[in-house]
């Protein structure tokens, strides 16, 4: 547990349990015993904030915790594949070295690397982890919408 910290704003102190133990800030004159309230703004991503408020309630509330609707599995997935790729990226991995780690060193070795469709994969999956990383992250927070 994380001791509250006092700001010009108020008091930063962590709320609910792990693993889904949030940072709240309690604005002055507000006590942490007390009920809590939530400011959600009404604009374009109302109903995305309304869902992890929810997620959130149910967090603290010790009650199971709703999926996150805004991203599959299988895309969770490919976002951690893609942050691993960049990582080894940035740590200066070789690509080769990067899909060995990911797809095993026999599944590598199973084609030439400079035609594999396994390069061309890990240097997509290093791509879009460094996009993640530029703020691309972002639009994970945010529903789809239809136009």
């Amino acid at each position: 547990m994380v001791a509250p910290r006092q700001s010009a704003e108020g008091r930063y102190w962590v709320h609910g349990p792990a693993p889904h133990a949030a940072q709240v800030l309690l604005l002055t004159g507000a006590r942490p015993d007390a009920p809590l309230a939530a400011l959600i703004p009404l604009d374009a991503d109302t109903i995305g904030r309304m869902e992890a408020l929810t997620r959130f309630w149910r967090a603290v509330e010790g009650r199971t915790v709703i999926s996150d609707t805004r991203i599959t599995a299988q895309q969770r997935d490919r976002l951690r594949t893609m942050m691993l790729a960049a990582d080894g990226r940035a740590n200066g991995a070789s690509y080769r070295d990067i899909a060995m780690v990911l797809y095993g060193h026999k599944r590598v070795a199973s084609e030439p690397w400079k035609t594999s469709a396994l390069r061309d994969k890990v240097i997509g999956l290093v791509k879009g982890g460094l996009a993640m990383i530029r703020g691309g992250y972002l639009k994970l927070l945010r529903h789809r919408r239809r136009p």
